[in-house]
């Protein structure tokens, strides 16, 4: 689920998730908003429409591809199938590898949300490394935001982090692209987040066949 109204990067998103899953995911895209979340605001509204959506009754999970997780407790409240935020999946797969970890991201405006979510809990969290640019601006620009990624991601390293997060679903690509050039080891939260719904499933199964 994409909150943002960019369907081209939905069909971005479900490709790396697919490369995990084994299968592309069907996705679904925002009808309204901005293309890109960058203020609480903005957040809250997303958050409003993820819980109310209708999802398909096949659905066997959900990834709510924004990196505030906007309305997946909501929705994960009226769904019997596992809602995973891809932040809250990002921060646990860097907890179960008991590694110093921070986020590098664009959206100097969700900084606030963004520690909240990945310090319950998690001791480990060194904290938000922003790029330095406007975020739309960068996100036009494959080269300004890769470069401006990479920046927040060296300062991070200095700060001790074993593992960074690249901070945000549309983001995405851009850990893919960086995670040859990174001076620590990068976490993609869609990957993240796929590998967590693989191992949901693979333990309802389990608990099924018992």
């Amino acid at each position: 689920m994409n909150p943002n109204s960019c369907r081209e990067t939905t069909q971005t998103m479900c490709r790396i998730g697919g490369g995990v899953l084994g299968d592309v995911p069907s996705g679904w895209t925002a009808d309204a908003g901005p293309r890109l979340l960058t203020s609480p605001e903005a957040l809250d509204a997303a958050a409003a429409c993820v819980a109310t959506v209708r999802v398909p009754a096949d659905a066997q999970a959900v990834m709510v591809a924004a990196f505030g997780d906007p309305g997946a407790g909501a929705l994960q409240r009226r769904i019997p199938v596992p809602v995973i935020g891809i932040g809250a999946a990002a921060a646990r797969a860097c907890g179960r590898a008991g590694a110093r970890f921070a986020v590098a991201t664009t959206t100097p405006a969700l900084r606030g949300r963004i520690d909240s979510l990945m310090a319950a809990g998690r001791g480990g969290y060194l904290g938000c490394f922003l790029a330095e640019g406007d975020p739309v601006e960068l996100m036009a620009s494959e080269d300004s935001l890769d470069r401006g990624l990479l920046a927040a991601v060296e300062r991070a390293a200095l700060a001790g982090a074993e593992r960074v997060i690249i901070g945000g679903g549309p983001l995405g690509a851009a850990a893919e692209r960086l995670s040859q050039v990174s001076p620590v080891r990068l976490v993609n939260p869609l990957r993240a987040a796929a590998e967590e719904v693989l191992g949901r499933l693979a333990a309802a199964q389990t608990a099924h066949m018992a």
